[in-house]
């Protein structure tokens, strides 16, 4: 395994191994496709049946509780998907089931009936289970014992993932909201399949990094003075031989999953077709709060007990890596508003409508936005030629391919907006500007991780918290001349742009680096599945948003809407805080691991 990681190392674009571009790319047509189907979704399920491009006219709260469980669920899918890769396929055969999948999911959405609606969303929901857990367990694997390189690795990929939201929001959504959703549905697919493709015709790249797993275990080396001593590893390997699953926490398993599933469907099956699952009320409360409340407790009981199993080091990096899971909920929880009420927002409350030379300025600031991203993903590209072509040609020109359609509908979609004599923008344009952000900002940040002034992990997640509730304080003070209970208004699209910028930083400085710091802290041959653990901390803040972002009409009836963004500006702010101020003791949990 140490000649393949060597072998990667040898071939590099940009000062990382040209495997990680391989890998950015792949995540990169996943990305374009999830991004592009689900900046559609609250748009499409909102829209009015009567109109030139008719949607299903859901009311808001029953779009999002939808959308918030089918988000959820694809955050939960990966706990399996990261098992079985861990324990049978291996994390390459994963991803590719997971594309395939996907594929089909995409294909579904686009004939846009009842029953191939909700089918695509299931096929989705488990293609990224395969998918999701398993591509970033690569990069993992393949900086074994290069530590050092590891958060700029991260960030980096994740300027892949960020590339295809971009894209993906701005093409999908230009075609479904000037054409027809299947429209929009369909090219999502499309570039899955490429995606896909490209990384199958890329394995000989990555020798035996990823393949299936052998049942002999490494004991490695300490690479650096991060890394544990042999001995610390070998007591590690027997420490999870002793302490295996009992009967006892696969009860425990069982029944939170069971519960949170059962909450999962029942909140938007009660919402939407008026099927109650659980029937009954406790204490005042009604039933799916009872179940969702007893499924927490008894995950966290499951918890505990299984971390104080452990060796004290490994103890402690565990109950770090559950505090940081817990701030991450909040994160996401406000953070996701933005494929839902900041959608809604950028539709109903935002002035779109452009005349005369503010139109132009928009078409040319909109085309460098457009073409500039573009050009720099296909020079890494061309580098990516250039190292690889002899050896893996064939994923090369299917990756070619991919970009040569993305140029054309880029280039078409330009010369449409040009040649319209004023501009309405489209809604789900602004939701492209968080990628943009991520795209120009990311090696910035990734220089500022490797450098000396490296801040600690506690430190990071507090200013990343800290900055998604300033923006939307922005929100919060640009909504404040909206009358109570408004369901349109013309506000400036300064506020949502702003807004947009202070969530992306905020996200640089915890979303990426997050998955490293979980990289470094668990016992190796726990990551495939320990990633599927994190991945449920965001489908807990997945499914908060959707339910906090279906109050956005109850709340902006009886109070307002700024007093909704006020929201989600007090309280990210409070736990950014929160996170700074434990940062010692955080910091003592993590025993020298930065």
């Amino acid at each position: 395994m140490n000649t393949d990681i060597e072998n990667l190392f040898k071939d590099k674009v940009l000062g990382h191994p040209a495997g990680l571009f391989v890998l950015f790319f792949t995540e990169m047509w996943e990305r374009f496709s999830f991004y592009g189907m689900r900046i559609l979704l609250v748009l499409f399920l909102t829209a009015p049946i009567v109109s030139d491009n008719p949607g299903w006219e859901w009311p808001r709260e029953h779009a999002l509780a939808l959308i918030g469980t089918y988000a959820s669920l694809l955050y939960l899918t990966p706990i399996v998907g990261g098992y079985i890769a861990d324990k049978l396929t291996g994390y390459r055969i994963a991803v590719v089931i997971g594309c395939t999948i996907m594929t089909l999911g995409h294909a579904s959405m686009a004939l846009e009936t009842t029953a191939t609606f909700y089918l695509g969303l299931a096929l989705l929901i488990i293609g990224t289970g395969f998918f999701k857990p398993n591509i970033t367990s690569i990069i993992s694997e393949m900086y074994k014992g290069k530590e050092s390189k590891k958060d700029g690795a991260y960030t980096i990929f994740y300027m892949g993932v960020n590339a295809g939201a971009f894209f993906g929001m701005m093409l999908c959504g230009y075609l479904a909201e000037n054409i027809g959703w299947s429209w929009g549905f369909g090219l999502a697919g499309i570039f899955m399949f490429f995606g896909m493709l490209q990384f199958l015709l890329a394995k000989d790249l990555f020798g035996n990094v990823g393949a299936k797993p052998s049942k002999k275990h490494e004991v490695e080396l300490p690479q650096n003075i991060n890394e544990e001593s042999p001995a610390l590893a070998a007591e590690k390997n027997v420490d999870e031989k002793l302490n295996p699953f009992t009967l006892f926490d696969y009860i425990l398993i069982g029944v939170s999953a069971i519960g949170g599933l059962l909450y999962l469907f029942n909140d938007p099956l009660a919402k939407i077709e008026d099927i109650n699952l659980i029937p009954f009320t406790m204490g005042g409360l009604d039933g799916s709060s009872v179940v969702i409340l007893t499924a927490l407790v008894l995950f966290l009981v499951l918890l505990v007990s299984r971390v104080s199993r452990y060796i004290p080091i490994v103890r402690d990096r565990i109950i770090a890596v559950a505090i940081f899971g817990l701030f991450t909920v909040f994160f996401f929880a406000a953070f996701e508003q933005s494929l839902g009420s900041m959608t809604l927002f950028a539709r109903d409350y935002t002035n779109r409508d452009l005349v005369g030379s503010s139109a132009m300025i928009f078409k040319v600031i909109d085309g460098l936005l457009t073409t500039v991203p573009l050009m720099i993903i296909t020079w890494v590209l061309f580098l990516l030629f250039k190292k690889t072509y002899s050896r893996i040609g064939l994923s090369n020109i299917v990756l070619g391919l991919a970009f040569v359609g993305i140029w054309i509908l880029v280039i078409y979609r330009l010369m449409d907006k040009f040649s319209q004599e004023g501009n309405q923008i489209d809604a789900s344009w602004f939701g492209i500007l968080n990628s943009f952000f991520i795209i120009t900002l990311a090696p910035m940040f990734s220089r500022w991780w490797e450098s000396k002034y490296n801040p600690s992990a506690a430190m990071k997640y507090g200013m990343g918290l800290i900055l998604l509730g300033l923006g939307f304080g922005i929100l919060a003070y640009g909504t404040m001349g909206i009358p109570q209970g408004a369901k349109t208004a013309s506000v400036s699209m300064i506020f949502l742009i702003l807004a947009y910028l202070l969530h992306t930083m905020g996200e640089l400085c915890l979303s990426p680096v997050g998955l490293s710091y979980l990289s470094k802290l668990v016992p190796p041959r726990m990551i495939g599945f320990m990633f599927g653990i994190w991945y449920l901390a965001i489908a807990i803040g997945q499914k908060a948003a959707g339910t906090m972002g279906g109050m956005i009409d109850k709340i902006s009836e009886e109070y307002s809407l700024s007093i909704f963004f006020l929201i989600f500006t007090l309280v990210p702010i409070g736990v950014g805080f929160i996170s700074i101020l434990l940062n010692p003791v955080l910091k003592r949990l993590m025993h020298g691991v930065r």
